[in-house]
């Protein structure tokens, strides 16, 4: 937690410009493409690895599939996760957030700039709108990043909880592939009392196809892609 606020602060002189940019490039993207937009998502994170001494290391990035739109599921254990994954995934992507947390200054500017979407967990009704409009964009070529466990625990220590099967309704109506990612470490960073130096781990597993998953029931997907991605936390966790 301390490395977020000091964070924040180093690059307190970069708001007068950063924020307005974001702001602009967000408000109008008949003006900036997407990849425009998201150069500067991974920009705004490099500086912010940068000042909090955060390296990542990227493993298995030839499983993501090189055409048509898919959605990844990695475990969730902080402020930092979808950052990790952005920073390491070259293609623009997006990402289904909860919208409690959506609306703080940056936070706000960073979803809008890669157009995420903001889900109210007690708005059953809107959920079923976000499920809707993700499917359609996947099943269109985006790609997206859904955390399945829907919230994280402070200092989890590489914890995965129980996957919730509505997470996979997306990918199912999209017929889209379900990329499992596996994050080690990546709670250090922001939600944790770790000092220091630090490495986090972002492993982009085998891509589950719809041709593997069709006859499967959400709960099925859902065990599935928990098993392996604590599989792989198991095997390369130090």
């Amino acid at each position: 937690m301390l490395r977020f606020i000091y964070v924040i602060i180093m690059n307190l002189f970069r708001a007068p410009y950063i924020i307005p940019k974001m702001r602009r490039e967000s408000e109008h993207p008949e003006r900036y493409t997407e990849e425009e937009r998201y150069h500067l998502a991974r920009h705004v994170i490099r500086l912010m690895k940068l000042s909090g001494k955060v390296h990542t290391k990227a493993y298995g990035t030839e499983n993501l599939p090189t055409e048509g739109g898919y959605i990844m599921y990695p475990n969730h254990q902080g402020k930092y996760d979808a950052l990790g994954i952005i920073h390491t995934h070259k293609a623009p992507c997006s990402i289904v957030m909860d919208k409690a947390k959506s609306n703080s200054i940056l936070v706000k500017e960073f979803i809008d700039l890669i157009q995420g979407k903001r889900l109210e967990k007690d708005n059953v009704r809107q959920a079923i709108t976000i499920i809707h409009e993700v499917s359609e964009e996947v099943a269109s070529g985006r790609r997206y990043i859904l955390f399945p466990e829907g919230g994280y625990e402070f200092n989890n220590k590489n914890h995965v909880a129980a996957f919730k099967a509505g997470s996979f309704k997306s990918a199912i109506k999209a017929k889209a592939p379900i990329v499992p990612v596996a994050l080690i470490d990546s709670y250090k960073v922001f939600n944790s009392f770790h000092f220091g130096d630090l490495t986090t781990q972002v492993h982009y597993l085998k891509p589950i196809y719809y041709s593997e998953y069709q006859s499967m029931k959400s709960s099925e997907i859902a065990l599935l892609v928990q098993e392996r991605i604590q599989q792989a936390i198991d095997e390369y966790a130090m």
